[in-house]
């Protein structure tokens, strides 16, 4: 079964890179007692800040079987959006992720199209599961017990000549395939330029984030106003924060770059504060729909302006 297995998981990383992946690799559903250990300190910490969400489902991230009973195999599978951009300091800035189609829509039909592979490799009657960052599932330990991946000090999963700007997808399927690729080394070494240009000091320490303080989530995942502390925080972002990713050594040397499926939004590029506060819900929606910023609503968007425009006119 082990060879049949290993001639299996080679047969689908063709397929996949073919589908477009960068990585995929395949992991048996062991205990995880370490990343649930630090799971929940993050949450006894307060480190989730207002994302009451992630308290729940703890028995789920714990026990994945309880996503698909009969799990064998977690598929973890990454795909580049590293479209060669860099952000200016004094123009309002939208991070890269968000200037591209839904990744949620665009993973979930190119690992919907390597499920119908794997039915026609493993049987019609295999049953399966997809999940695109809406399940709760341990992504980067997945990513990293199949060695696809090693965890940064920024907290992010690096992908071998990918770098971290990637994003990550799951297939659960009650088959065995046995791949034994070992677990990838610590890629930071003595490197912390994550560490150092954060800036808000969201990462306390190497690999430990807080999340109030992370231009990300105040942009994206906060839903009340701004304080006025975390109004001056998010500088000139409009939504997300590349910082920890725009430093680090293995993204400026990736060689896989943005998969074909994610064109960019050239009407989002160069986008003003003005702009987005003049816009209407039509126009927000034909301005945004299709991308990630169309999640938030025009009333977080307008909020995150009015806070970059304050910053950026303070700045001058």
């Amino acid at each position: 079964m082990a060879e049949t297995s290993t001639t299996l998981a080679r047969i689908i990383r063709k397929e996949a890179a073919r589908i477009g992946f960068s990585a995929i690799g395949f992991s048996s559903p062991v205990p995880q007692s370490l990343a649930i250990e630090r799971y929940k300190a993050m949450i006894a910490e307060k480190r989730h800040a207002e994302m009451t969400y992630m308290e729940l489902q703890i028995d789920e991230r714990t026990m994945p079987d309880m996503l698909l009973p009969g799990l064998k195999t977690i598929i973890s599978a990454a795909i580049s959006y590293n479209h060669p951009l860099h952000n200016s300091s004094g123009q309002p800035a939208i991070s890269k992720y968000a200037l591209i189609d839904d990744y949620h829509i665009v993973v979930r039909k190119k690992l919907e199209e390597l499920l119908e592979f794997l039915k026609s490799l493993l049987g019609e009657d295999m049953k399966a599961t997809i999940a695109v960052d809406s399940s709760p599932v341990l992504e980067k330990t997945w990513a990293e017990h199949s060695g696809i991946g090693k965890t940064g000090k920024n907290t992010l999963l690096i992908v071998p000549s990918a770098g971290s700007y990637i994003f990550l997808g799951e297939i659960f399927i009650n088959k065995e395939i046995i791949d034994n690729k070992p677990p990838l080394p610590n890629f930071c070494g003595s490197c912390c330029k994550c560490f150092e240009n954060c800036p808000t000091g969201a990462l306390i320490e190497p690999g430990k984030l807080d999340a109030s303080k992370c231009i990300s989530y105040l942009t994206v995942e906060l839903k009340r106003e701004f304080s006025a502390e975390e109004s001056a925080m998010i500088g000139n972002n409009l939504f997300g924060c590349d910082h920890c990713q725009e430093v680090c050594p293995h993204n400026q040397q990736a060689s896989i770059t943005a998969d074909r499926s994610f064109t960019l939004c050239n009407d989002l590029l160069n986008i003003s504060t003005e702009t987005i506060l003049t816009l209407t819900k039509s126009s927000f929606r034909n301005f945004f729909y299709g991308t990630p910023i169309f999640r938030i609503g025009l009333k977080r968007m307008k909020r995150n302006a009015r806070a970059v425009k304050e910053n950026l006119q303070r700045a001058e």
